[in-house]
């Protein structure tokens, strides 16, 4: 079982990778209508120019949760009685494994599937999609007067109707959902859930909620930048967060069942029964030995007087 999984999970890395820095699923190519003023935003430059990079985004993404589950479980390790401690577990008959280092690897190999299973459903979208970014005709640069483009109401299908650099414009070309907003909110959701069911603060109840809003808040923080740099429209963001916290709550309800403690099933030895006997039936079969009384009353003729036998 333990390696049927790491297949699951490097098929999932490959398949992110293949979506994210390869050609092999081109995007959708849609149309647009000239003069739209909904994707005539101006270019808000690359990524990296961004007030929420990539790298940013991706390194809290990545650190956040991983310090979270650590300090809790180092904490909640040291903190339980002896008796509420799991126990160590054995694993084919060769490995011992700590029960705190079990539930971490459990908990963040979790998390680092739904990351990649939360890239490809993000990337999938906007390949199959092809919805364009609010700078999208600013980064086409299409040639309206080639293209006779005369009133906004004109729509145009043409294939080579952009003129602009074409990486930036397929990059323009994935929008819905937004994949920043999409890891943000994964990564906020899988976080507040695990603080929310594991954590137990003592003496204020103002301390979970805080930590829960302020990793919210962050999240919706990409998102609200993502519009105002008119990367993204609203509807790609709220696509993303919907897209991000229901992997999350999946993975977090279904998958780990709520940071609960895994039940072993022990396999316990049948209590040794007793051998009792069964009524009417003897245990052993032994030989008949007849009596001496048995066999006068035999001799005995019925209405005979005994001194007429003898």
């Amino acid at each position: 079982m333990f390696y049927f999984q790491l297949v699951i999970m490097a098929g999932t890395v490959l398949l992110a990778y293949y979506f994210e820095y390869t050609d092999t699923f081109p995007v959708h190519v849609q149309g647009f209508f000239c003069f739209d003023k909904a994707y005539s935003k101006p270019y808000p430059g690359p990524e990296d120019n961004s007030k929420a990079p990539p790298v940013l985004v991706y390194s809290l993404v990545t650190a956040i949760p991983t310090v979270t589950i650590l300090i809790g479980e180092v904490t909640s390790f040291f903190v339980k009685t002896e008796g509420a401690q799991e126990k160590t577990i054995v694993t084919a008959d060769c490995c011992y494994f700590n029960p705190l280092l079990r539930r971490i690897v459990r908990f963040l190999g979790v998390y680092s599937f739904g990351l990649f299973t939360t890239t490809i459903f993000a990337n999938a979208g906007q390949v199959v999609t092809g919805n364009q970014t609010p700078h999208f005709l600013s980064a086409c640069k299409p040639n309206y007067t080639a293209l006779g483009c005369q009133s906004p109401l004109q729509y145009i299908t043409e294939r080579r109707a952009c003129t602009g650099n074409p990486y930036l414009v397929a990059s323009a070309r994935k929008s819905f959902p937004s994949k920043d907003a999409a890891l943000s909110f994964y990564s906020a959701i899988y976080t507040v859930m695990y603080v929310t069911l594991v954590f137990r603060t003592k003496g204020t109840r103002l301390t979970k909620p805080t930590l829960c809003l302020v990793l919210l808040s962050l999240a919706v923080l990409v998102g609200v930048v993502r519009v105002t740099e008119h990367r993204n429209h609203w509807n790609d963001v709220l696509a993303g967060f919907v897209t991000g916290g229901a992997i999350a709550a999946f993975l977090v309800s279904c998958v780990i069942n709520n940071f609960q403690p895994t039940q072993i099933a022990m396999v316990m030895p049948p209590p040794p029964q007793r051998l009792e006997p069964t009524i009417g039936l003897p245990l052993l079969s032994l030989p008949r030995v007849e009596s001496p009384l048995e066999k006068l009353s035999g001799l005995q003729a019925p209405g005979l007087p005994y001194s007429e036998i003898t």
